[in-house]
């Protein structure tokens, strides 16, 4: 049994709040999911509350917890002010108040006499904490928590500017005991999640606001991404793109895992270069992954085999990592285009403009192309434009056309008017003549570009649609079996009105 127990109770809820009554209300929620809970003391915004809410924790402790006080000083990047003396003063108190455990930044540490802890009566147990914010610095090979310093457990929370630095510090936490690695950032977000399964005593997730940059929520890490659970027999998944924090693929997979009862989880990869990713396969021990912008077409150097549509499109956005670590590639984009367009449109003999000639836009064109419509291709790079139009046997239709020519549908294939920059659209409204809109972005559902035709009043397709088909689509060829499409689809709706809701407010 390790430092804080078995199983869920790895997964630390990180309680942070300007008060003592919201730091109460964030702990209740927190018990709810795990029994390791720390104290962000230094979120609270005065000593006042920092007294209420010790002393309220005093007299209403509850039974079978383990509690880490943090009083973060700005030094070591936390958010109190005070000096050294006031920060051990307030891990004294919250040891009065009943917590077992205490965080302690090496900042800190390093200015007590004989850089040892224990000659003050702060909780009995401590973690010493480093925090980089700017970088992974060069690391040790592994970690023990010096006994000079009186210290149990060692913590290192670095920002992860690349997978391979995730790596770095995932492999640490396999040969140290009693160590603590949390890989900061959006690139540092699957190595967080598997860092469980890699021997890291702990895992933190914010019950609320997060307290640090690639965070998930508590609901998540525990619901979502099941970290407690997972090992290295589990198969792992997931998404390649930049950007990446808007997708719900990681949602959306992740639901059919848990419908299916599947030793599986799929996580989301923030990548700027495709060989970070490639050399990491192993380590991570990736099975299959989805590919987005602007991964979809430089993927194709790297595979070891390709199905033939996807070498015709040029593109893929399905990857299979066989068992002798090789890549075959195909694309589902192609699928996914093909049912959310065909329930409003009859495709053969119809004329459709593609605005792009990215990896997304090779698919619908190819899509569009092969079930009879005449295409269009239109977009900010010449050069792609007149190859794709080649390739499907289509014209290359200039901008300034746009404001007179009609056509029976327009599809976006540009990411231009995605979350978070959802108030712009790639085209202007004296752009529109067509019969139907299809926008190939799912997040917003309704994009500024369907709200423009939809004033207009020409049809609207939601990438959504194509989403949901071209994801289930990769699932099945991953899993080999049906998905579970109604609750995966559900899910994903859901998800999207909670949204929409939320903006509205």
């Amino acid at each position: 049994m390790g430092l804080f127990g078995t199983g869920l109770r790895r997964i630390c809820a990180v309680v942070a709040a300007g008060t003592a009554a919201q730091m109460r209300k964030l702990l209740r929620s927190a018990l709810r999911h795990t029994r390791t809970v720390e104290f962000r003391l230094d979120w609270l915004s005065s000593d006042a509350e920092r007294t209420r809410f010790l002393t309220w924790l005093c007299n209403h402790r509850p039974r079978n917890a383990t509690f880490i006080a943090t009083c973060r000083r700005r030094e070591g990047g936390g958010k109190f002010v005070g000096g050294v003396d006031r920060e051990l003063f307030w891990l004294i108190q919250a040891r009065e108040a009943g917590c077992q455990w205490c965080d302690l930044e090496i900042e800190t540490l390093r200015k007590l006499p004989g850089q040892s802890v224990r000659e003050y009566p702060v909780p009995p147990r401590v973690m010493l904490s480093v925090h980089d914010f700017d970088r992974t610095p060069d690391l040790p090979r592994s970690v023990t928590p010096p006994a000079h310093g009186g210290v149990d457990a060692v913590k290192i929370a670095a920002e992860a500017r690349s997978i391979r630095d995730s790596v770095r510090l995932l492999r640490l936490a396999r040969k140290s005991k009693n160590f603590v690695a949390v890989p900061m950032g959006e690139a540092g977000l699957p190595a967080r999640i598997l860092a469980l399964r890699e021997g890291s005593a702990l895992a933190y997730a914010p019950v609320a606001a997060a307290t640090a940059p690639g965070q998930v929520s508590l609901d998540e890490m525990k619901h979502l991404y099941r970290a407690h659970v997972l090992t290295r027999r589990t198969r792992v998944y997931g998404v390649i793109g930049d950007p990446i924090g808007h997708s719900l693929s990681p949602l959306l997979h992740n639901t059919g895992f848990i419908a299916r009862r599947m030793d599986a989880v799929y996580l989301p990869f923030l990548l700027r270069q495709l060989g970070d990713f490639l050399a990491a396969i192993p380590e991570f021990g990736v099975r299959g992954f989805s590919v987005t912008i602007p991964h979809k077409q430089a993927i194709l150097k790297d595979l070891r085999e390709c199905e033939p549509l996807a070498a015709d499109i040029g593109a893929v956005n399905t990857v299979v990592v066989r068992s002798d670590g090789s890549l075959y590639g195909c694309n589902t984009d192609y699928v996914g285009v093909l049912r959310a367009l065909e329930k409003k449109l009859r495709i053969k003999g119809s004329r459709a403009l593609v605005f792009g000639a990215g990896g997304s836009a090779r698919a619908a064109a190819f899509a569009l192309s092969r079930a009879g419509a005449i295409v269009g291709i239109c977009a900010r790079r010449e050069k792609a434009a007149k190859e794709l139009a080649q390739a499907v046997g289509g014209d290359v239709v200039p901008r300034r056309a746009l404001r007179t020519e009609f056509f029976d549908a327009i599809l976006n294939a540009t990411p231009v008017g995605m979350h978070p920059h959802d108030k712009i659209s790639p085209l202007a409204h004296g752009e529109l003549h067509c019969r139907i809109v299809m926008d190939l972005i799912y997040r917003p559902q309704r994009t500024q570009l369907l709200k423009l035709a939809a004033k207009k009043g020409i049809a609207t397709v939601s990438g959504l649609e194509m989403f949901l088909a071209q994801g289930i689509a990769q699932w099945e060829i991953w899993m080999e079996k049906r998905a579970p499409e109604s609750v995966m689809r559900k899910v994903v709706l859901r998800a999207l009105r909670a949204e929409e809701h939320s903006r509205a407010r």
